[in-house]
Order: C-alpha cells, then structure tokens, then sequence
C-alpha cells in the first residue's frame, strides 16, 4: 500500500458523513477489463489452449491466483500458477504501455472528488507493477492512498484491501463509498462494512441494501455518493 494522506484529508469532507471513496480499478475507472481476457487468450493460446467465452464471467475481478487458477484446472494447462503469473503481468503491462481509456464519466468524479477534497483511494486486486502503470495514465495525483492485490495478504473478495483502505485515511469503513464493477469486488466492500455502487462492466449485479446499481459512471457523482452513505 502507498500513501500521500494529509492530516487535512483524515478529515470529513465539508461535514458530510461520507469520509472516504475508494475506487476499483480494471473495469471501473480504466476500460482494460477487456484488456485482461485478451491477454489470457493470447497466453494460452501460445500454451496451445483455447478458452472458452463462457470462462470470462468466472474470471472476472477475481484476484490474479484464483482466475489463473482455474484456467489452469479448466484446460489442463502444463504450467504452474506463479510462471502463469508472471506471463499475464508481462503481457498485460506491454498491453497498457501504450495508455489505457478511462470509463465513461471517470475523469469527470476524479476531478470532482479532487475539487472538494474528498480523500480518494485506489483499490485494485492488481499488482503493484500494473497499478503503477495505469496511475501513469490515470493521474496519480488523483489518489491519496492506492491499495495493490500483491500488498495485502489476502485480496477480493476478502474485505482486508477496503479495510486497509479505510484504515489508511482513519475512516470508518461504514462511512466510505466504495466503486466497482464486479461481483468480486463489491462482495470484498460490502464485507468490509462500505456502501456500494455497483458499475456492472461484464456480468450483471444485482441491486441490494446498501448497493446501488448503475449502468455508467456517468451516473454518479459527489451528491449521489453522500446520499448514499446518509442513506441509512
């Protein structure tokens, strides 16, 4: 975990009850989830595997152990987890050395959670060597604390990254917003005791208490957050 928090940030945010957002990545702010299973095709591919489509929902938003995984177990690959790792992480870095699309509506919530000093986190089940290849894009300075898969000791959908998240800015997990686009990810936030909004990117979320659901980030912005969390 890397952190940048002024003691100004541990602070509530102009008096609302809404103390913290913290943001996925793949797939919420950054279009790459697309990005994820192209690698692992091509990956496998060079294994002489084929993967079937319908392996994509499984996969999605898990951490790197668990979907490479059951990619191993569902083709019968001849390779061990750890070498496996280490080919998708190098062939997904070269895939965003040449930038990575932001979702529709991120750059505009960064801008504006930076605007009114809401402290910011990024929480992703990436390892460190691609978080920090994506914030090249994204804008580093947008987040004041970032939470990497490889950091933790156990990543989504356990709670401990949003946890550490939280404990990172002195928030209480109940009062920190959190985004994601998967049901890995939201099952890690709402473990940790955080409020929801769910922006499906792959498999559909359905809606629940305390989780909102919204087809794009376009949707949400400061004023939805906080009526989230005051939302009780």
């Amino acid at each position: 975990m890397t952190s940048t928090v002024p003691a100004s940030l541990t602070r509530t945010a102009e008096g609302s009850a809404l103390q913290a957002v913290l943001l996925d990545m793949d797939g919420t702010l950054v279009d790459t989830e697309g990005f994820w299973w192209d690698v692992e095709v091509e990956v496998f591919a060079d294994l002489g595997h084929r993967l079937d489509e319908a392996w994509r929902d499984v996969v999605v938003g898990g951490p790197m152990t668990r979907s490479a995984g059951y990619l191993i177990e569902v083709t019968g690959a001849d390779i061990a987890i750890e070498e496996l790792t280490v080919l998708l992480n190098d062939r997904f870095e070269k895939r965003i050395g040449r930038g990575v699309p932001l979702m529709p509506g991120a750059a505009r919530l960064l801008a504006e959670l930076a605007a009114h000093e809401v402290p910011t986190a990024l929480v992703s089940a990436s390892h460190r060597r691609i978080i920090d290849r994506v914030l090249d894009s994204v804008g580093r300075h947008h987040f004041a604390l970032t939470v990497a898969g490889d950091e933790v000791a156990r990543t989504k959908p356990h709670p401990e990254p949003y946890l550490a998240a939280a404990a990172g800015f002195g928030a209480d997990p109940w009062r920190c917003a959190v985004v994601e686009d998967t049901a890995t990810g939201v099952a890690a936030a709402e473990a940790a005791g955080c409020r929801v909004v769910a922006v499906p990117s792959v498999a559909p979320i359905a809606p629940a208490p305390g989780r909102a659901v919204v087809p794009s980030l376009e949707q949400v912005d400061l004023a939805f957050l906080r009526a989230l969390i005051a939302d009780e």
